[in-house]
């Protein structure tokens, strides 16, 4: 399918740059569990670290961040199908999560998250005796 695009002289540049710059897109995000913990890996393509917002809320994780294309100084966008991105996504967290123990790494658009287990939840050897 073809997509037109027809600009109208009577809407200024600022005004279809804002409708552009409002879409929300929700990152393509997976999620791994073993026996310590769960590690969430979120796509956020553009995003810098001071440009992301990762939160959690009682049993909720949000993810939240936004991708600008910068334009140079000394030029003007005639055309661009995007100007910033704004990406949002959250989750149930499960109750044997340890949302205090929370790592987070961003490297090549790609967030990841560790979230470990309580240490209740966590499997544990139990060491026999012999008598």
């Amino acid at each position: 399918m073809a997509e037109t695009q027809q600009v109208s002289k009577q809407e200024p540049r600022s005004v279809q740059a804002s409708h552009e710059s409002e879409r929300v897109m929700r990152p393509a995000v997976d999620i791994f569990e073993d026996t310590t913990g769960i590690t969430v890996r979120a796509d956020l393509p553009g995003v810098a670290k001071d440009k992301l917002d990762i939160r959690i809320d009682h049993d909720t994780l949000s993810i939240e961040g936004e991708a600008a294309i910068n334009t140079p100084s000394d030029m003007e966008a005639l055309y661009a199908d995007v100007h910033s991105t704004r990406y949002q996504r959250s989750f149930s967290l499960s109750g044997e999560l340890d949302t205090e123990r929370v790592d987070a790494n961003l490297k090549d658009g790609v967030l990841t998250l560790r979230i470990h287990k309580r240490a209740e939840h966590q499997p544990r050897k139990i060491e026999v005796q012999a008598s």
